[in-house]
């Protein structure tokens, strides 16, 4: 026989799973919402930049001296010659940090860079590795040209895997902004105003609630809106039909071109504009 108590125990453990699934539900939300995935690729991306440079740094450091020593041959210490000798290792390296550096921001959005970029990166990391090696390979000491060899080519490595790495980033953020707003549902608008109880319930109900902000759905609407036969799609025509950030509009060119491209491999042929008559 049911109590009044255990009917009112099932009542509270049934809110409390009620509860625990929305919160469950908010929490997905926010996981799942490209802006946040975006901002969790962003912090592993400056944690990758940060460890990356310190490798390269104290590798270059430890290449100064031995380049110090090859370019000082047998000079007194502190003579003029010895003292040119410090400037040799750093007149290559900061060539190659500033290319480097470069490279951060070209990979960030993906630009690719002429051959001549890759040749002077190329040609100071051979310098570097020449002139840590020489005197070893010249006195015929394996040993010596083993460990004059692993700095030289650990910052050889680090440099041409962290270009690959913030280029792979990019690549995530584009194709995890890409996948939720091609899951994700038109907002429906409101007819009412919002009451100041509405407004809180809006602020604490998810990331597309917020108001007085457009939400990446809106802006790529637009974009599909303004989308018309035999135009390009690129990050500054989606700024300029939507107005929205220049971060943003990257992510929504990504998206437009893929659904265009799905749309052209099921259709068959070119998919027309939305505002175009069949």
């Amino acid at each position: 026989m049911t109590t009044p108590h255990n009917a009112q125990a099932v009542v509270s453990r049934g809110a409390k799973l009620a509860r625990d699934a929305a919160q469950a539900a908010d929490l997905r939300a926010y996981q799942t919402h490209p802006d946040v995935i975006a901002l969790r690729v962003e912090r592993v991306r400056v944690q990758v930049d940060r460890l990356c440079w310190a490798g390269i740094m104290l590798g270059l450091a430890f290449t100064m001296t031995n380049v110090q020593t090859f370019a000082a041959a047998g000079s007194s210490a502190w003579s003029l010659p010895w003292l040119a000798a410090w400037l040799l290792d750093p007149t290559v390296s900061v060539v190659l940090l500033a290319i480097l550096r470069a490279e951060q921001v070209t990979a960030r959005y993906q630009v690719r860079t002429g051959p001549w970029v890759r040749r002077a990166k190329w040609f100071t990391l051979t310098a570097t590795y020449v002139m840590n090696t020489w005197a070893s390979y010249a006195a015929g000491s394996v040993a010596g040209v083993v460990l004059h060899s692993v700095p030289p080519l650990v910052v050889f490595a680090a440099a041409e895997a962290v270009t690959d790495l913030r280029d792979k980033l990019t690549d995530a953020v584009h194709a995890a902004f890409t996948d939720a707003t091609r899951h994700a549902t038109p907002p429906t608008p409101s007819t009412d105003d919002p009451t100041p109880s509405m407004a809180c319930t809006q602020d604490t109900a998810g990331v597309h609630e917020r108001p007085r902000r457009t939400s990446a759905g809106e802006y790529l609407a637009r974009a599909r809106h303004a989308l018309q036969p035999g135009i390009r799609i690129t990050p500054a025509w989606v700024r300029q039909v939507t107005g929205c950030s220049r971060g943003l509009s990257s992510r929504l060119a990504a998206a437009l071109n893929a659904e265009v491209d799905q749309r052209t491999n099921s259709d068959g042929d070119t998919v027309p504009g939305p505002g175009a008559r069949p």
